[in-house]
This record gives C-alpha cells, structure tokens and sequence, in this order.
C-alpha cells in the first residue's frame, strides 16, 4: 500500500491482535492518545481520539515492518526482531524512535543440553566440522530467522550448516530429529529447558521489544509532520513524567551546587530566593539518595512528586524524526 497524495494524513500503524496490541492500547491510553476502532475489534481502521489527521491502520505485527518500509504508514508498532528480520536495510528506511519498554523477547541460538562442550558460537564450528565428517551432512539449525542467523553465524565465523526454516514450534526441532540445534525467540527460557536445550553463552543475537518506528520512505506532507509532532509530543511528556520525579527543598542556596546534583543526575529547575526552595528534577530511581543528600546539606523539608505529564520545548522524539525526514 501506497500513498498518491503528498498531503496524506499520517498512517499509524498498530499491531491487531494479541499481548502487542493490549500493550499498544495501553501505550497510547497513558500518552493521552486514546486509540478506538470504528466498527469494533473486528474493523482494520481507526482513530485517536483528539487528534486530527490521523489515520490508525491494524496490521500483524510483521505485516506493519513491511508498510513502514514501502511507505504504506508513517509511524509503527512492532518488535524490533521483526524489523531486523524482514529488513536487511532497516536503518535506511526506518528510524527506531523510542523502546517501548513492552514485547520483551531475545532472539538466541539454542542447542540440546546434551552438548556439554558447546558453550560458545565459537565452538560450533569445531561441531559443525565433525558432524560433516561423521554424518556425511551440514549441522542442521531450525529457525523463522533466516537472515538474522545468517548474518550473526558469519559474523561468528560459523560457516558448514544448513537452515531449516521452521513452520512450527521450533523448539520440538532438535527432539524431532529436524535440527540439531535451532535459533528462535524466548522470553524466560523456560520453554527451551522444558525441551532440553539450553542458550549459549555469547549466542543472544537481539535483545528485542517494541518500538515506535519511523518510515523514512512515506510521504511527509504538512498534515502528517503535523500529526507526528503532536503525537509524539504527548508520548515524550508521558515518558518525562513517568520516569522523573520533582523534588522540592527548602535549601539555603550556598548550600548546593552543580556537584551536589551531578550524583543523582538531578537538575535545578526552579529556585525561589525569597523563600529559600529549590525544585529539582531527578530520575525515579534516585528520588531516596537525593532526598537524603538534601537533608544532609541543610535542607529542613523535602518533598517528592510525580507530574501526568512534563511537556518541553525540546522534544528528543521530534529531533530524532525531522533529522531523518527533513525538519
């Protein structure tokens, strides 16, 4: 699909089915962009609500890295081992905007516990060689990430096998006798030791999630910059918000300084002389050390909060954009 109009509106698209499009929904939901279907679950078109110019497109996960390549929608949700698989030159048409922090699964190579020697691509080689000669025949691998390993095996050094493409559950291939060892995706690993195989050291090839992805091969017209800025304004504020916390003090200004922050990676954001308060901005995670390092520096109250959202003059996610699209 394919737009003939430089003006389109911009084309959003967003997984139809499964744990991807529930986290989706509830993506937008927190970003105040609430995403609806027009006809109901079953209808392959939408909107945001508020948001003018935008067309929202449901697609399988794999079929969205496909029209973002080709222009067929400007933004997109979908793993990244997706991109990577179907798009050999992902980085020329795509731009990965942000993680999503959801879809969490690494692609690994995989083989049976039984090899007690193998605990490193490098010795795959060594076991590719001998199977050749005892077998007669390439070592098998099973896997629906055909150019993933190619490329990761080569990189590697490992050249005597074969690829299986795998149709089914990839992990019953070894078991089966259709592979020695396969390449597929795992989020606990669980599975792979419930059919004996296990990951090797150095053969996790893609720590993947969802990502807000970008096509640098649709058509950016006015409405659809316009609509992307909007968007993803609001989902840089929701990330702001979610991830930092305001931390007021009642502090004697000669009391801190540039150094005094720089361990928790706070910034001073506001400050109000007469009353002696500063505002801080701090990562979620530093909230507790700062709030005790203040106390210590003379600060006689501290207190923590939590914004809905923080919108910026300078946006990361828009930057990013409008440096690959022309801004």
């Amino acid at each position: 699909m394919t737009f003939d109009t430089a003006d389109a509106p911009l084309i959003l698209a967003v997984p139809s089915k499964g744990r991807l499009q529930e986290n989706a929904f509830a993506f937008f939901k927190r970003a105040g962009l609430p995403l609806s279907q027009g006809r109901g679950a079953r209808d392959y078109r939408g909107v945001i609500a508020g948001v003018p110019d935008v067309e929202v497109l449901f697609l399988s996960a794999s079929e969205i890295a496909r029209e973002l390549s080709q222009g067929g929608a400007h933004l997109g949700i979908t793993g990244e081992d997706l991109i990577r698989e179907s798009l050999p030159d992902a980085d020329q048409k795509l731009e990965l905007l942000t993680p999503l922090g959801f879809g969490h699964a690494n692609v690994v190579v995989a083989v049976p516990q039984a090899w007690i020697d193998v605990r490193r691509m490098a010795d795959l080689e060594d076991v590719a060689s001998v199977f050749r000669t005892r077998h007669g025949r390439k070592m098998r691998v099973a896997t629906k990430y055909v150019n993933l390993t190619r490329a990761f095996f080569a990189q590697h050094g490992v050249a005597d096998y074969r690829i299986v493409e795998s149709l089914g559950a990839t992990e019953g291939a070894p078991a089966s006798g259709a592979a020695e060892l396969i390449v597929d995706i795992t989020t606990t690993g669980a599975t792979l030791a419930a059919n004996a195989l296990k990951v090797i050291d150095d053969g996790v090839m893609l720590k993947s999630e969802a990502n807000l992805a970008a096509s640098t091969q649709a058509p950016w017209g006015e409405r659809a910059r316009r609509a992307a800025r909007s968007i993803l304004a609001r989902i840089a504020a929701e990330e702001e918000a979610r991830t930092t916390r305001e931390v007021t003090a009642t502090l004697p200004r000669a009391a801190l300084g540039a150094d005094a922050l720089a361990p928790f990676s706070a910034r001073l954001i506001q400050r109000d002389e007469a009353a002696g308060v500063v505002t801080l901005q701090c990562p979620a995670g530093q909230i507790f050390p700062l709030s005790e390092a203040l106390v210590a520096l003379g600060a006689t109250r501290v207190a923590v909060r939590q914004n809905y959202y923080v919108f910026s003059a300078s946006n990361p996610l828009i930057e990013k954009l409008e440096r690959r699209i022309g801004g």
